[in-house]
């Protein structure tokens, strides 16, 4: 037997065969040794305490009692049979009752054998009874070490089948002892001992048969540590790879547009968080390697800002930028924006959404060929493959998480290299701090906010304190202030259980009725004039 013992077959595990082995494969993609082995408990059950049948308490959790079985009976019809064990110890009696798997039970099951029993009591027609509860020879139990039992994931089908968590559990008892060894050692001896790890096979022993907690604790710690080493190692890899591969173009100078910009038009000086992105940015930009960075910061940050210096150094060396938002809302500020830093320097930035009209479109597309148009701004509609850049040096994406992979790839496309990528977010989201953390993006962050701005306060409230809520809502409104509240769903959804924005919106009206408060609606179904109409209102309100 060598390392291959692993790749095995599920169904050549004994207590397996080819019916349980096929639902382990469509119930739960195990279809290996090493699969089942991955197999983690989810929670684990103490069951160092047993109890007398005439001390269960009701009500009450799961209890562990020591009975000898008395009686088994089979009733019921076919198709709706149900297996009743009668058994007791010196206190009292309960019945033991399963509705399902009732073939795959009823063969275990010893008359006069003593049994461990674990389950949840009820109380019915003045005795205990316990429904599907876990059952175990005594003499067996008692050669098990440690007091933690697993509890694994399982289904209804398999549990039909003999496997809910104990079946699943007896399969790990036959499999420990095959595959134990011919785990790959993964991790150093200086590793292992600098952290206190156990090694690789004492952890994968003790994540399944804990022998006490402190061990159990080191085990989870080692295979979340060794999983997340790994990934860290393999995205490094993968970006060490990318980098060595893709070329980026190099932008060499600081030219006309950033010098005039910045000694004339800045409309704050930089902080000092902004002036050390700024020089990251240039750095990756001037070294002919592909830019990939994450610019991460609090909403008023300066982050458009960044992008619009990012933006100059492009077009100084000749080449074209783009930013792409996930609305057409973001898409239009970001544009408005731009064209206010960027006028007064005469170059040309154009809006492409998908509310602009075919015959502005034509317009675009040939400035964009031509390289009059030196920023394209927009939405989605920028990846059609009707967009066409003279020479995107620049791709600015506004929270990329709202984009899909295949998406922003079609961007990279737009030119002979893939263009510098200036990722920005205000609100890191779990892939997009994966990403950051494991290496795939560079990040920097900016960290202060300009002098004379408001500190941000971010509050979490549940929606047991709405009416609180509410009252915050009308307060600020009585001191001259204004507030919006943004909704997952625009609509009620059947698969999705969010609050959305119409019922919300019905909800705002009866507790700030019209006419004392004026109450709007914005979303990205509505009509560009509707939505332009209503923006311009809340701005001059």
């Amino acid at each position: 037997m060598n390392v291959d013992v692993l790749n095995t077959p599920i169904e050549f595990l004994k207590g397996v065969g080819p019916k349980r082995a096929d639902l382990l494969k469509s119930e739960m993609s195990i279809y290996s040794f090493r699969d089942l082995l991955n197999h983690f408990p989810f929670r684990y059950v103490d069951r160092s305490k047993t109890v007398l049948i005439k001390d269960i308490l009701e009500p009450q959790g799961s209890v562990q009692i020591s009975v000898q079985v008395s009686n088994v009976q089979e009733l019921g019809q076919p198709r709706r049979k149900r297996l009743l064990v009668s058994a007791f110890d010196a206190s009292g009696s309960v019945q033991l009752v399963w509705f399902k798997g009732v073939k795959w039970i009823k063969p275990t099951i010893k008359l006069g054998q003593q049994y461990v029993i674990y389950g949840k009591p009820t109380s019915y027609a003045g005795s205990w009874n316990f429904n599907h509860p876990e059952m175990e020879l005594e003499e067996k139990s008692k050669n098990k070490l440690g007091s933690l039992q697993p509890v694994y994931h399982s289904t209804e089908k398999l549990s039909a089948f003999g496997l809910q968590s104990r079946g699943i559990e007896n399969l790990m008892r036959n499999l420990l002892p095959q595959v134990l060894k011919f785990i790959p050692k993964t991790l150093t001896n200086n590793i292992e001992k600098k952290n206190n790890f156990p090694n690789v096979y004492q952890a994968y022993e003790n994540i399944h048969f804990p022998i006490d907690k402190y061990l159990l604790q080191k085990s989870i710690l080692r295979l979340k540590y060794e999983e997340l080493f790994f990934l860290q190692l393999s995205m490094t890899t993968q970006k060490l790879s990318t980098r060595n591969k893709l070329k980026g173009y190099v932008f060499k100078y600081v030219g006309n547009n950033f010098n005039d910009f910045f000694k004339k038009h800045l409309p704050f000086e930089l902080t000092n968080a902004q002036k050390k992105v700024v020089k990251e940015i240039r750095k990756d930009l001037g070294s002919g390697v592909h830019m990939n960075r994450l610019l991460q910061g609090d909403v008023g940050s300066g982050k458009t800002l960044v992008a619009v210096l990012t933006i100059l150094l492009s077009i100084d060396n000749g080449f074209q930028s783009c930013l792409m938002a996930p609305t057409e809302i973001l898409a239009n500020q970001h544009y408005k924006s731009i064209v206010n830093f960027l006028d007064p320097l005469g170059l040309k930035v154009s809006l492409l959404t998908g509310s602009v009209k075919k015959s502005d479109r034509k317009i675009i597309h040939q400035s964009l060929e031509d390289g009059t148009l030196n920023v394209l701004v927009g939405t989605h509609a920028l990846l059609e493959d009707k967009v066409k850049f003279k020479n995107l040096g620049l791709a600015v994406i506004d929270e990329q998480h709202r984009f899909g992979v295949a998406q922003r790839a079609k961007l990279w496309k737009k030119n002979i290299q893939p263009p510098h990528v200036l990722v920005m977010t205000a609100t890191p989201i779990p892939r997009t701090l994966a990403m950051t953390f494991y290496g795939d993006l560079d990040v920097s962050v900016i960290d202060e906010l300009p002098p004379g701005r408001k500190p941000i306060n971010t509050i979490h409230r549940f929606d047991s304190s709405r009416l609180k809520v509410f009252q915050f809502i009308e307060d600020e409104i009585k001191k001259g202030h204004q507030v919006y509240i943004v909704y997952p769903l625009i609509e009620e959804s059947e698969k999705l259980d969010y609050k959305d924005l119409m019922d919300g919106y019905e909800s705002i009206v009866r507790r700030f009725p019209l006419p004392d408060y004026q109450v709007s609606i914005v979303h990205g179904k509505m009509k560009p004039e509707a939505k332009e109409y209503e923006m311009s209102q809340f701005v001059s309100w």
